[in-house]
C-alpha cells in the first residue's frame, strides 16, 4: 500500500510539473503601479483564472516615464494595457501595435479648475496654465484644444501646458490653473483635500465628447500569424474578462487582491476601493469588442491634430473577441 501511495503521489506531481511546463507564458505591460485601474488582470491571476485556461501570466507594473510600446517593442511583454492614442502614435512611428479588446468603454479622464480661478468655462482658459500628464496621455487635450481653437505654446489667446506630475499637487501648490484627473485616481485625492463640485470646475472629457479610447489590451502585429499566439490571447480575454467580472462584483475582495499584489506597500485599501467602484462605470465586463464608432472618433481625432498623419490600417482586429 505504501508504495501504491508513493507511486500515485510521484505521478501527481509529475502531472502537475508536465502540466505547469505546458501552460502558455504570457506577460502582461500595465500602462501604470499596480492599483485597481487593473483590477481585471490582477484579480484574474489571483483566483487562478488565467491558470484555469492554461496560462502562465506575468503581470509587469508600469510607472512614471514608462512607456508601455516602448516594453512590447523590445520584447519585455507579450501584452499591454495603452491608450489608443499612444498605440496608434506608436504604430505610426514603426511599433505595428494592433488592439485585441477593448475592456474600457468610457474615458476616466476629466480637468477640473478651482472655482478662484475664476474659469467657468472653455472660453475662460486662454491665459492660464493647464496641468497635462504627457508619455502618450497628451493626446486627448491636445485633440480637445485643437477642436477649440486654443492654441498651447503659450501665446496670446491660447494656453501654456505645464508637463504635470501624476497627483494633484500643481493645483494645491498653483502652478496651474487646471490640472488631469481620472475620475478613478487623482479626483479622489482632490476630493480628500476638500474640494469637490461645489468649489471646482469640471470638464468631463466623455461628458463632452472629447473622450478617446483609454486602457485596451495591445499586441505586436506579427504575433498574430502564429494560431498558437493568437488561441493564447484569446484565452487570456477570456479569463481577463472573468476578472473584470468578479473584481466588479466583488469590489471590497478586489481592493484586497489589489493591495496584496502591489509589492511597494503603496496601495491602500480605502482608495483601491473607491476606483473599482469609479472603474466600474467605466469598464464593460460583459464585452471586450472594440467599439468601432469610438475608435474612428479617436483615429479621427489624432489625424486632426497630426499626431498621426497618415490613415491607420490593421490597427485592431476583431479575431479575438468574435472568438469568445
Amino acid at each position: 500500500m505504501k508504495k501504491l501511495l508513493m507511486a500515485l503521489t510521484a505521478g501527481a506531481m509529475a502531472f502537475s510539473a508536465t502540466a505547469a511546463m505546458s501552460a502558455d507564458a504570457l506577460t502582461l505591460q500595465l500602462k501604470w503601479v499596480t492599483q485597481a485601474q487593473f483590477a481585471g488582470y490582477l484579480v484574474a491571476k489571483s483566483k487562478g483564472f488565467y491558470e484555469a485556461e492554461d496560462l502562465d501570466v506575468t503581470i509587469l507594473p508600469g510607472g512614471p516615464n514608462m512607456a508601455p510600446e516602448q516594453v512590447i517593442a523590445g520584447g519585455g511583454a507579450d501584452i499591454i494595457v495603452d491608450w489608443m492614442g499612444g498605440a496608434l502614435a506608436a504604430r505610426e512611428k514603426g511599433v505595428p501595435l494592433v488592439n485585441i479588446a477593448q475592456p474600457f468603454k468610457r474615458s476616466g479622464l476629466m480637468m477640473i479648475c478651482p472655482t478662484e480661478t475664476g474659469i467657468t468655462e472653455v472660453a475662460d482658459f486662454p491665459g492660464h496654465t493647464l496641468g497635462v500628464w504627457f508619455f502618450g496621455n497628451e493626446y486627448p487635450f491636445f485633440a480637445w484644444m485643437s477642436k477649440e481653437g486654443l492654441a498651447t505654446d503659450g501665446s496670446e489667446g491660447g494656453v501654456t501646458v505645464l508637463q504635470q506630475s501624476f497627483d494633484i499637487q500643481p493645483m494645491i501648490q498653483g502652478q496651474a490653473d487646471c490640472i488631469s484627473v481620472m475620475t478613478y485616481n487623482e479626483y479622489g485625492q482632490a476630493l480628500a483635500a476638500g474640494y469637490g463640485p461645489d468649489n471646482l470646475t469640471i470638464f468631463n472629457y466623455s461628458e463632452m465628447g472629447n473622450d478617446l479610447l483609454e486602457d485596451g489590451l495591445y499586441v505586436m502585429e506579427d504575433t498574430l500569424e502564429d494560431p498558437a499566439k493568437v488561441d493564447a490571447y484569446t484565452r487570456f480575454v477570456k479569463a481577463s474578462m472573468e476578472g473584470w467580472q468578479y473584481a466588479l462584483d466583488n469590489p471590497e475582495e478586489a481592493a484586497e487582491i489589489v493591495v496584496e499584489m502591489d509589492d511597494t506597500g503603496a496601495a491602500e485599501f480605502d482608495a483601491q476601493l473607491y476606483m473599482v467602484g469609479e472603474v466600474s462605470k467605466l469598464v464593460d465586463a460583459g464585452d471586450p469588442a472594440l467599439d468601432l464608432e469610438t475608435y474612428e472618433r479617436t483615429k479621427d481625432a489624432l489625424l486632426a491634430q497630426d499626431i498621426i498623419e497618415n490613415e491607420p490600417e490593421g490597427a485592431y482586429t476583431t479575431e479575438i473577441t468574435d472568438a469568445l
